[in-house]
């Protein structure tokens, strides 16, 4: 059994990241397709949330970590 992770850029910070394709916090750009977002903007994101009282935004704890590849199929 292998293991599998993409590397790519955050579609909000353009920022380069390592992530789980799975599970990785993503949002749909004017195509509808998936887009990853990273960490540190998600964690950006909360902050701003908690100012105006909106709950944080959650991802996997495994969102940036590499995956079996058996869920990749």
């Amino acid at each position: 059994m292998g293991y599998a992770f993409v590397m790519g850029y955050c579609f909000t910070c353009g920022g380069f990241m390592t992530f789980n394709p799975v599970r990785v916090p993503s949002i749909r750009d004017a195509n509808g397709v998936r887009q990853p977002v990273c960490k540190g903007c998600i964690d950006r994101a909360n902050i701003e949330r908690a100012k105006i009282n909106m709950p944080p935004l959650t991802h996997a704890e495994d969102a940036y970590e590499a995956c079996e590849e058996s869920e990749l199929v």
